[in-house]
């Protein structure tokens, strides 16, 4: 809402330096009374301009007045035309101001119609454009002839001004709640569409979405782990669910790994192959046309990599938004937190904590400013392997964590009992399986996500994705039967038969298994195991 022109706060000056010579900042005056005479002319008129103008578009304060007069009318369900518009001003305490009746009844005098509603509104958005341009180049010039101020903080400064200007989101300002409790139904309304309850942008692993639905919007996401946990394998494995299973612009800024070892990370998890034969370069045929095959997906997916090291928040705040402008990016990832370099000039005692507290304070600000979740991984203090018992992570495991849990939305802890071999020392455990620990959960609940870690391929998925489908048993059912490959016997034997067609058949039939006294198999050196699977061979 705009406050009355003698309560109104000052905002940063209008830089007119650059206009020496009696020039005029940027207007189309005539166009504003044009627009804002078809709306009060046209009763869905108001509806177009509002998908394109804000009061703030306008050059006369005057106009400024009516159109917010004209948006608090359709906010109430009444009607827009001259007597409601006047009517409106009046008890706002505008009407004097803008000029009386006369002057509201003389703007439908402008227009006779609202066809061109549109190019009019462009005209008007594109001088608005203009003037910032010149507001935020004024301000520029005059900060950077000015020896006090750091060069830096000034780029971020106006490379984040000129984003807002292209997104329209110029120093967003309060909002009454009527109009967020709006906005709040309709994000509701359309999330019930929403049968499977993800909200946000899908992790691809059930039982974490569960808990998440999804990673939320302006929402920054700490995962923390001791290293060799899996944190790079699990961001990966999110990243790749985003991008490749549901088709979403995601980035990813690894200040640990090369570019090339992630996609080969991804590759490997993909393909099915170990990251070691990868490396080594150790395929046999089939595997290199196993390898061109699965990989189709991943080449079309939408995924960013940027492997800069020891990157600055400064530059990598440019960089995310000139991806979100041009890209849309939806989810990014940073591998690691305590990588990243704070603003030098605010950390001249050393005190990395503090270092620490402004890098994530800026990832908050930057979720925040993109309106999209970031997920930033984090390294746990030796805290936790001194504990004893089954050594789950808590937040004050936190390295340097100053104002890490403070800043976040949700703090997630990687825990596997395999990494601390915790069944040798006498606890319970199942083989390669993990839990993601949501110890914080600003808007939601917390809970433990029981995932399955696959060490050759460095992949987490899903727990019960069983590759033994159709067994209901503890494990998969295994038949031995003899073999007849290496035997010398006639063509007249049974070294033909299909084995595991033959022994699938029994398992699907419940029959009793078949054993060496069957008058159709003789003694061997070897056997065949035969399993429940589709793709036995795979």
């Amino acid at each position: 809402m705009l406050e009355r022109p003698g309560l109104r706060k000052n905002r940063r000056p209008d830089i007119t330096s650059l206009d020496a010579g009696g020039k005029m900042p940027p207007q189309a005056t005539d166009f504003e009374e044009a627009i804002l005479g078809a709306v009060m002319l046209e009763k869905e008129a108001l509806k177009d301009a509002m998908e394109t103008l804000q009061a703030k578009h306008f050059y006369v304060d005057n106009h400024q007045y009516v159109y917010e007069c004209m948006l608090d009318l359709y906010n109430e369900n009444q009607p827009v035309d001259i007597l409601t518009v006047t009517e409106k001003l009046k008890v706002k305490g505008y009407l004097d101001i803008v000029g009386g009746p006369y002057f509201i009844a003389k703007l439908t005098s402008k227009v006779s119609s609202a066809a061109n509603l549109q190019y009019h509104a462009h005209i008007v958005i594109q001088k608005f454009i203009q003037r910032e341009l010149i507001r935020i180049s004024g301000q520029t010039i005059t900060d950077a002839y000015d020896d006090s101020s750091d060069a830096f903080k000034l780029l971020d400064a106006t490379e984040k001004d000129l984003y807002e200007v292209k997104n329209d989101g110029m120093k967003r300002s309060y909002k009454e709640i009527s109009n967020i409790i709006n906005e709040a139904i309709g994000l509701i309304e359309a999330n019930v569409a929403k049968k499977d309850g993800l909200t946000g942008v899908p992790s691809g692993i059930k039982t974490l979405d569960h808990i998440t639905a999804g990673w939320q919007k302006s929402d920054l996401v700490i995962l923390a782990a001791r290293p060799g946990m899996g944190k790079t394998a699990l961001a990966l494995t999110m990243l790749r669910n985003a991008a490749v299973d549901f088709q979403k612009p995601v980035a990813i800024f690894s200040l640990e790994m090369s570019a090339t070892q992630l996609v080969t990370r991804l590759i490997a998890s993909e393909s099915g192959l170990s990251s070691e034969k990868l490396k080594k370069g150790q395929l046999e045929e089939h595997e290199w046309a196993q390898l061109h095959s699965k990989i189709q997906k991943l080449s079309k997916a939408k995924i960013f990599i940027d492997d800069t090291p020891s990157l600055p928040v400064f530059e990598l705040k440019a960089k995310c938004r000139r991806l979100h402008s041009k890209h849309n990016i939806e989810l990014i990832v940073i591998d690691y937190l305590q990588l990243m370099r704070g603003d030098d000039s605010s950390n001249k005692n050393g005190n990395r904590e503090q270092e620490i507290g402004y890098i994530s304070r800026s990832l908050k600000g930057l979720a925040k400013e993109l309106n999209i979740p970031i997920i930033a991984l984090a390294q746990l203090s030796r805290d936790v392997e001194k504990r004893g018992g089954d050594k789950k992570p808590q937040l004050s495991d936190l390295r340097e964590s100053g104002s890490i849990e403070q800043d976040a939305d949700m703090v997630g802890f990687i825990w596997r009992p395999d990494y601390y071999k915790l069944n040798d020392a006498g606890f319970e455990t199942e083989l390669n399986m993990g839990e993601v620990i949501i110890a914080k959960h600003r808007n939601g609940p917390t809970g433990e996500a029981k995932v399955r870690y696959i060490p050759h391929l460095a992949k987490f998925e899903n727990w019960d994705d069983n590759p033994y489908n159709g067994i209901e048993d503890s494990g998969p059912q295994t038949m031995t039967f003899s073999s007849k490959i290496n035997t010398n016997e006639g063509e007249d034997s049974v070294s033909k038969v299909d084995m595991y067609k033959l022994g699938l058949s029994q398992l699907q039939n419940n029959d009793t298994p078949a054993s060496a006294e069957d008058d159709w198999l003789n003694n061997s050196d070897t056997g065949a195991n035969i399993t429940e699977d589709d793709h036995p061979w795979e």
